[in-house]
């Protein structure tokens, strides 16, 4: 028996030293880097242990966390055995009193008693009724009130039956209406216990709806294991949807400074169940949720085929249809430092994009922001300025008269591969005046930027076709039709413009149509795509003509027209 008890109590020992504590800790949303897709959420803590193993429980996360990117870091003399993220529902809690005044608390008791007592005496007054009212059955149901049976042979006993029904009802409907009286007293007073009761558990329950928690909670367990007392830091990180941000640029002309300035500004927005209040944010380029397994080509397999008694030779037929994308960004800049003008008398205010800081990665970029901001979960958008910079730009202004017989300013923009740009839209201003809306995109080959920034009116250009010089004649087995045009270029401005006109002749890759090139004067054509451009400066108040032409010969049994 001895022994029996030692090994329960050994047991005992056992489990009490293995058991698990569990501590709830506060923990602060330290910092936030925004993709353009997700976020990754940064939150620090600190705790208290002692020997043994401790589960850390840090509430208040997002529902919208990816679990598999739970990572935690700690300080002190501690073991991280393990690291998970769970749901936790409360037990449901009964109603309570704790928190109401001592004065509702003793109506809502003493109304409780009351309607109980007076429940029993409706009901005692209600079993008399019953027992008057069949009373009355009984003696309205018999048989000499009635007329039946021998008490109609005899007056004397019909008298006597008479008399003794009308005493009997007379008294049963006397004792009938004082106890209706009273069963309505009593019914009018608990229906008034009974609204004042559930006036004061209304108010209860919103005094208890405000106390006890309002659905399941989200939280991350850290299981900690000590040898002796410990304490130091959690540092929590973790990936959630329902986060992102988008690009968005100004760009801002003038065209006596010769630049162009650029702002680059973050549209971020956020809808994961938790408000970020008064936190760092960075700016990534990064996108977790892309592909990021590269594609794998397979061999491609060609053949002949028959059809119809003929061979055919396939041009191309590919077997795996790959369709991929390239996703990913180089970028080779530097950080970003943040610089002021002072003097003793002025000094301008800061802008947000002295507090950026850039670090490269090896394909993606991230924008540090040294400014705290306050982004509600609420999905509406929030304006972050990522990014100034003054570019230089070199203004044309071109004119393809074919289409338009007006000239366009153009800003050619080069470098843009240094700014750490996405693709997006960006809006046109130009000496103070929108222009409208461009798409920029870092990622295409060219590496000059042409900005259109509208029409220029003091410009007159006039396209003409030279009816006299342009012929359509048959020569033999040939149709030869010549076209001649003269462009005409008037510059209105008080100063010279640097100007580009373009034109075309038709192209073709039949053998059978001829096409012959005329006088270009100083125009280039590029062969491939028959272009014409010409490229000169035009002195203020100053006139150009142009002219081009070109012949065509085909067959004179086939139709070809000429647009």
């Amino acid at each position: 028996m001895n022994n029996i008890l030692g090994l329960v109590c050994i047991m005992f020992i056992s489990f009490g030293a293995t058991a698990v504590e569990e501590k709830i800790v506060p923990s602060n949303l330290s910092k936030v880097t925004v993709y353009s897709q997700g976020a990754q959420i940064y939150r620090t803590s600190t705790y208290s242990v002692g020997k043994g193993v401790t589960e850390i429980i840090i509430d208040g996360v997002s529902s919208q966390i990816d679990a598999n990117s739970l990572q935690v870091k700690a300080t002190g003399n501690v073991i991280i055995l393990d690291s998970k993220f769970g749901i936790f529902y409360p037990k449901p809690e009964t109603p309570k009193l704790d928190g109401l005044p001592l004065k509702i608390r003793k109506q809502i008791y003493n109304l409780e008693d009351s309607i109980f007592n007076i429940n029993y005496e409706i009901q005692t007054y209600q079993d008399e009724i019953d027992v008057l009212v069949s009373t009355k059955k009984i003696l309205s149901n018999n048989g000499a009130i009635k007329g039946q049976g021998k008490v109609n042979d005899s007056i004397a006993l019909l008298k006597e039956a008479i008399d003794y029904y009308t005493i009997k009802m007379m008294e049963i409907n006397k004792k009938l209406q004082v106890l209706n009286r009273y069963k309505t007293k009593k019914v009018r007073a608990r229906d008034g216990m009974n609204i004042r009761l559930t006036e004061l558990r209304n108010y209860q329950n919103s005094v208890n709806l405000n106390n006890k928690p309002k659905g399941p909670t989200h939280r991350i367990t850290v299981t900690l294991k000590a040898n002796d007392l410990a304490k130091g830091k959690l540092n929590v990180s973790y990936l959630v949807s329902g986060a992102g941000w988008r690009p968005i640029y100004d760009l801002r002309s003038e065209v006596s400074s010769g630049k162009i300035n650029l702002n680059y500004k973050a549209q971020v927005f956020q809808n994961t169940g938790i408000d970020w209040d008064n936190v760092r944010l960075n700016i990534s380029t990064n996108n977790p949720y892309q592909n990021k397994t590269k594609p794998d080509l397979h061999p491609w397999y060609i053949d002949f085929y028959v059809h119809q008694q003929n061979t055919y030779k396939e041009e191309g037929k590919n077997k795996s249809d790959l369709k991929r994308k390239a996703e990913a960004y180089g970028y080779t800049v530097g950080a970003l430092k943040a610089a002021s003008d002072e003097s003793e008398e002025v000094m301008d205010a800061f802008t947000a994009d002295q507090f950026v800081e850039v670090v490269e990665h090896m394909i993606s970029a991230e924008f540090k922001i040294d400014l705290p901001y306050t982004i509600k979960s609420n999905n509406q958008q929030h304006m972050v300025l990522v990014k100034n910079a003054d570019l230089d730009a070199n203004y044309k202004y071109y004119s393809v008269p074919k289409f338009d017989q007006t000239a366009y300013l153009v800003a050619q923009v080069t470098k843009l591969d240094e700014l750490q740009l996405v693709p997006a839209k960006a809006n046109i201003f130009f000496d103070g005046t929108y222009m409208g809306e461009t798409y920029l995109d870092p990622s295409s080959m060219n590496d000059t930027l042409n900005l259109s920034l509208g029409k220029d009116p003091n410009i007159i250009v006039k396209r003409t076709l030279m009816k006299k010089e342009c012929k359509d004649k048959v020569v033999g087995t040939k149709h030869e039709r010549t076209s001649v045009y003269s462009i005409e270029v008037k510059n209105l401005k008080s100063k010279s413009i640097e100007l580009v006109i373009q034109d075309q002749i038709p192209v073709t890759s039949n053998p059978e149509i001829e096409i012959e090139t005329l006088d270009l004067g100083k125009g280039t054509i590029d062969k491939s795509t028959g272009i014409i451009e010409w490229r000169f400066n035009l002195k203020p108040k100053g006139k150009k003509d142009l002219q081009f032409g070109y012949k065509v010969k085909h067959d004179k049994d086939k139709n070809l027209t000429l647009n």
